[in-house]
Order: structure tokens, then sequence, then C-alpha cells
């Protein structure tokens, strides 16, 4: 049996509030029109979630609104905001989807992503994991509880730059 991660870093955020908490900033217009483009690729290319793992951030939850995907199975959880990899590996273990959505913030998502990697993708960016950065990682694995670091075939990488052909990230 074999599992899919789509790893997902939120899109970009808005500053233009300095005195809003980092924990409740919304997505500013570029991180809006990424978004929507990375929810298009995931619909175009049947890259379907069937549970989501998302810290409770407010940016967080506006880039699932705005990937336009419906997941009935889904989790905002406190931990996963600003969590590192060891905190993301254990709420994936807890896992009950077959194709789990995981979306969260930098530094952890982006360590997340090189450490779960057998083979890391072929792309310039992966490695600072921009912002709406989205793996997808597949296991050959029965269960999430079994996945451990250094297991996941990167299947492909995406930043928005790649499909809507901006200058931004």
């Amino acid at each position: 049996m074999s599992l899919t991660l789509i790893l997902m870093r939120h899109a970009k955020s808005s500053w233009d509030d300095p005195l809003q908490s980092d924990h409740d900033r919304p997505l500013n217009k570029r991180g809006r029109a990424s978004a929507n483009a990375i929810g298009a690729w995931l619909v175009e290319n049947e890259i379907l979630p069937d549970q989501l793992l998302c810290s409770t951030a407010e940016r967080t939850r506006e880039t699932f609104a705005r990937l336009g995907l419906s997941v009935a199975n889904t989790r905002f959880e406190d931990a996963l905001y600003h969590a590192g990899a060891d905190t993301m590996l254990r709420h994936l273990h807890a896992a009950t989807g077959t194709t789990v959505l995981m979306l969260g913030h930098n530094p952890g998502i982006g360590h997340f992503a090189e450490l779960l990697a057998r083979q890391r993708p072929d792309h310039p960016r992966f490695f600072d994991y921009p912002t709406n950065a989205t793996t997808i990682f597949r296991f050959d694995a029965a269960s999430w509880q079994e996945v451990q670091f250094g297991q996941a075939e990167a299947i492909d990488f995406k930043v928005p730059r790649d499909l809507l052909n901006s200058t931004g990230d």
C-alpha cells in the first residue's frame, strides 16, 4: 500500500498591520493568487487529500480555503504553528487518511521536507521552501505510524512561480 503526503507551506502573508499578532496575519494579494494556483494544480493532477493537518494560524487556514479543496477530515492543530520536524512527524503518525495535506510554516516545514525525502527534488527552491512551496511525497507503507525520515519518494515539487510565471515567490 502507498500513502501520499502533500506537504505545503502557507502562501505569502500580509505585513500591512504592524500591530497584528503573527498568528493572526492573513494572506496578501500575491498569497491569495498563489494558493488559488496551487489548488488548481492539485485538482488538475488529481492529487486530492482526504485528510488535512493544519496549523491554526490565519495564513494557513486561508491558504487551505483558497486551495478550493473539499476535505471532510480536517484537523487544525495549535502544535503545528511553527512546529519542528519531530512534532510534524508525530502528528503525521496519527493521520488516518490515505492522502494527507499538511500545511505549516518555515523553517520547520522545509526542514521536515528535507528529512523525509530519500532523494530531494531537483528544484532550485527546495532547500529554502518559499511561501506556498508544495512537495508531493509517496511512502511505501501500510500506515502513517510506519513512516520515518528518509523513506519518502518525492514525486513532485512546485512553487507558485512555476505555475504563475510571476516575479514573486
